[in-house]
């Protein structure tokens, strides 16, 4: 990776990289450290960098511990103290972070490639080395051969199969009421006429008391006989 052309600054533009990687480092306690994982802009794949301690940190949060214990013990306030070893481990962070993300950059260069047409950073396997571009703008020829066939024999079975729907389509009842739920135990019936969970006649006029023809909803009077509901 060339360090003079990435996008992002790190100490007044000492330092520069892309947004393709994510800090990991931690600043406190027995993990404090220095970690950098670095991934293809195409894939995905990481490569972590090699953990570095960051001593003041651990010394910081050991001693954070032992100011509380004996606090504990003396009735004392721990806070100043605490807040002593937290400046510590804070004086020399920044300045021994970036020297970390120096080291780690130097270690992504041999992982990583810089493809001069999109700029984005790639691994080796996203890599067309025989013409120095990434896969993404210079896909392999023999992959992308397969991939078109495949698509085209999906497009022709698409094609065909739309065909079949279209002419089985043509005895499909459109006109005929569907109720997708049953409004008795709320099944999804797919459209059939009788509810597959309770057996329920779906899509039916409540017939009337009087002449037993379909009443439809809402009506107040029967339009066969009269009948008021």
């Amino acid at each position: 990776m060339n360090t003079a052309e990435m996008g992002d600054g790190v100490s007044g533009g000492e330092i520069y990289f892309s947004n393709n990687y994510h800090d990991q480092c931690e600043q406190y306690g027995s993990g404090a450290g220095f970690q950098f994982d670095f991934y293809c802009s195409r894939c995905r794949d990481t490569w972590r960098s090699p953990f570095e301690p960051y001593n003041r940190g651990r010394m910081a949060g050991w001693a954070q511990k032992v100011s509380g214990f004996t606090s504990g013990l003396l009735g004392g306030n721990s806070y100043s103290a605490s807040r002593a070893v937290d400046g510590f481990a804070e004086a020399g962070w920044g300045s021994a972070r970036d020297e970390a993300f120096r080291r780690a950059i130097d270690g992504a260069q041999s992982h990583f490639n810089r493809c001069p047409r999109c700029t984005d950073y790639v691994c080796d396997r996203c890599w067309n080395a025989g013409q120095g571009m990434c896969l993404q703008c210079l896909p392999d020829t023999a992959a992308e051969a397969l991939a078109a066939r495949q698509q085209g024999l999906n497009d022709a079975v698409s094609d065909r199969s739309y065909a079949v729907g279209q002419q089985s389509g043509q005895s499909f009842d459109v006109n005929t009421a569907r109720q997708l739920v049953c409004p008795q135990c709320s099944t999804e019936t797919r459209g059939a006429a009788y509810c597959p969970g309770c057996g329920h006649h779906l899509a039916q006029a409540d017939p009337c008391g009087s002449c037993r023809n379909p009443v439809p909803q809402g009506a107040a009077f029967c339009p066969s006989c009269g009948t008021r509901r």
